[in-house]
């Protein structure tokens, strides 16, 4: 049983420290999956292994993904855990995982990096984790151009960009675009509120964001940006394209001036007139990506 200053424990250290955090793991090209369900995703999904740091109670669960790993198999007890990672970690097994390189922008859109489908395992049978090789077979993707997307601008908190990722996959959006300046999909905390849901989804960041929209027209997607501004079209009014790109902005400010200026229509989800005499004249962005994906969703 390591130590909590045990080196090879060094994956995991400092897990609440979000800056720290942040250049870590961009630097060692690894993110950090906590509870069973959310390890098993991301290994379905292709990630390679490069450790894992348990408790015992959770060496029976996992006992199919853990054997070949060895000695990057970590079992502590409780204190430790909590020692290493500076917070009582209730789901009892964390995975470092190998990130893998994101697509182009042009290849998502035009579907040659598309939603993989479920591996059969969450996996069961023989693989090499922290080899490149993970357990279980991913299905290979399939080729489609995505009709249906999300484009996120500057949206800095992780709880709700892993929300969000959530919500798209339960309600059909096939792929997100990411301005540079986003939150990341693969912080720890952004992947245990979308419980694995940023695997099941493709998505790439944007980096010529200025040029972002007339990337997206060329591409074939008709706009539309996101607004609280209530003269704007309601959602369930609007005459939908076959490819669209749904613009939501961030958590305070909305959406760009420039954005929200240039997109092909502004639209809004409709107050009710009780709400807007309280003051109540928007959702949170979480409840406002839910709502419009489900109004892609009936759309398509």
């Amino acid at each position: 049983m390591p130590e909590a200053i045990d080196p090879h424990l060094a994956d995991y250290a400092n897990l609440r420290d979000v800056e720290l955090r942040k250049s870590m793991e961009a630097e060692h090209g690894l993110f950090i999956a906590e509870g069973e369900k959310v390890i098993r995703r991301a290994v379905a999904a292709g990630h390679p292994v490069r450790s894992v740091l348990l408790t015992s109670r959770w060496a029976g669960p996992l006992a199919d993904l853990l054997g070949p790993l060895g000695d990057r198999v970590h079992v502590v007890d409780d204190a430790v855990m909590e020692a290493v990672t500076g917070f009582q970690v209730h789901r009892g097994a964390l995975a470092a995982m190998e990130r893998l390189p994101l697509p182009r922008v042009e290849d998502l859109l035009s579907g040659r990096e598309a939603r993989r489908a479920p591996a059969e395992h969450e996996a069961r049978s023989g693989g090499e984790p922290g080899s490149g090789h993970p357990v279980g077979r991913s299905t290979p993707a399939e080729h489609v151009a995505p009709r249906r997307i999300l484009i996120l601008e500057d949206l800095v908190d992780h709880g709700n960009v892993g929300a969000i990722f959530r919500c798209a996959a339960a309600l059909g959006v096939e792929a997100v675009i990411l301005s540079p300046r986003c939150a990341d999909p693969l912080y720890r905390r952004s992947v245990k509120v979308s419980m694995g849901a940023v695997f099941a989804i493709p998505y790439a960041r944007m980096t010529d964001w200025y040029a972002g929209l007339a990337e997206l027209r060329a591409a074939g997607f008709q706009t539309l940006a996101l607004t609280p501004d209530q003269s704007a079209t309601p959602m369930d009014k609007v005459t939908m394209a076959d490819r669209v790109a749904l613009l939501l902005g961030s958590e305070g400010d909305g959406l760009s001036s420039r954005w929200l200026r240039e997109a092909d229509e502004a639209v809004c989800i409709p107050m009710s007139p009780a709400a807007m005499g309280m003051g109540v004249d928007s959702l949170n962005v979480v409840a406002a990506a839910a709502i419009a994906c489900h109004g892609l969703m009936r759309a398509s």
